[in-house]
């Protein structure tokens, strides 16, 4: 028995090896057992394992689905969320006459960024200029095809699926200091490497918190980690408490929520962009569609941050009643919710705390949490 079942076992209903995981897994919502492309194919008559050509026909529909479904979230939450979020916490009134509750807002403003002329500056590096904006929206929604969103939702489910969403996320470093460079311009090129150097600062602390939830689980596998999280932790009163991580290890929770905040680039973190500093940072010389691009991949990578959060710490799409997905939906907007609040509500911090506060501060907590992790689990094992 792994040190995951004797943490979670509860009068020898724990589930016991990989098969006992799947088991408790495929009851919460369809998270695992058969990715996206496998059930569509068994859903059309072609069986669970169809030739390379069909699953990738059938991955193709997967991730435009996915695709879909995360551009229109982030056109409600980008353009109407995010102002009647800040105008609720800072008491004012966010947009209310366009349309119904001033949701027409979200056409307003497409149009008027996607018709506004790309201007191209003198001098800039073209290829990074042009490839840039295109980096950071295509490396969030690539973490998306190993989460498992439920409802069947998940393109793929390899083994090392924490491994890979990581990687998937971190190419946003790349972009930003991309779009800083090309820019030809020294307030773009500053904020190009205050996001690499907020990126690196921060990321660590955040794959080394994360690590102590492989250690629980004791599996890379994103579905693993989710159906460890399936088990009742303890139960009170006749209710049974999720054996989510976020209960589990509390001060792991925390650190990765703020670590994640810097991730995202939200207060007390956004110097990247610090326009008293910077003017606009990275994004000051991007317009029209090049601008929409760079704004889009900023709100993506917010709720991909949202959803590894919700799959490391708070269950994934378990839930109860609803269904997988509308569940994984909730608490990733919870996420945004919290990412907004610290917007509104928290003051930008210089750019030597933010680093010393990486560096310092929540690099030594994280590898503590790990050591701790480490020790617990090897006395219950």
């Amino acid at each position: 028995m792994s040190a995951r079942d004797l943490l979670f076992q509860q009068g020898g209903n724990a589930t016991n090896g990989t098969g006992g995981a799947n088991a408790t897994n495929a009851s919460a919502g369809g998270v695992g057992g058969q990715t996206f492309p496998e059930a569509l194919s068994q859903l059309l008559g072609f069986g669970p394992n169809p030739d390379p050509g069909l699953q990738f026909l059938f991955a193709i529909v997967g991730a435009t689905i996915i695709a879909v479904l995360f551009l229109t979230v982030a056109a409600v939450a980008g353009i109407w969320g995010k102002r009647k979020i800040t105008a609720a916490f800072t008491d004012r009134i966010a947009v209310n006459r366009v349309g119904p509750f001033g949701l027409l807002i979200i056409v307003a403003d497409a149009v008027r960024l996607l018709s506004k002329e790309v201007i191209i500056p003198d001098s800039v590096d073209r290829p990074a200029f042009d490839i840039a904006p295109m980096v950071l929206p295509f490396s969030a929604l690539l973490g998306f095809a190993v989460i498992p969103l439920g409802s069947g939702l998940q393109l793929a489910d390899p083994e090392t699926g924490f491994v890979f969403v990581f990687a998937a996320s971190s190419l946003a470093s790349l972009g930003l200091l991309m779009s800083g460079y090309a820019s030809n311009n020294k307030y773009s090129f500053l904020g190009g490497l205050r996001a690499l150097a907020q990126n690196l600062a921060y990321e660590i602390p955040l794959v080394i918190t994360a690590a102590s939830v492989v250690l629980f689980t004791g599996s890379l596998q994103l579905s693993e980690v989710v159906a460890a999280q399936t088990q009742p932790l303890f139960t009170i009163a006749g209710v049974s408490i999720p054996s989510w991580f976020a209960f589990v290890n509390p001060f792991a929770f925390v650190l990765f929520l703020v670590a994640n905040l810097a991730e995202v680039g939200r207060n007390p973190f956004d110097t990247p962009e610090a326009p008293g500093e910077l003017v606009a940072g990275y994004m000051t010389e991007y317009s029209g569609a090049y601008f929409v691009l760079l704004y889009l991949g900023e709100f993506l990578h917010i709720f991909l941050g949202g959803a590894i959060v919700a799959t490391l710490f708070l269950g994934g799409p378990a839930g109860p009643i609803l269904p997988g997905i509308v569940w994984m939906l909730i608490k990733i907007m919870a996420v945004y919710l919290f990412t907004q609040w610290m917007r509104s509500a928290i003051p930008r911090v210089r750019i030597d705390q933010m680093i010393e506060i990486g560096w310092k501060g929540l690099l030594v907590m994280s590898f503590a949490n790990l050591v701790l992790t480490a020790v617990l689990v090897g006395v219950i094992a």
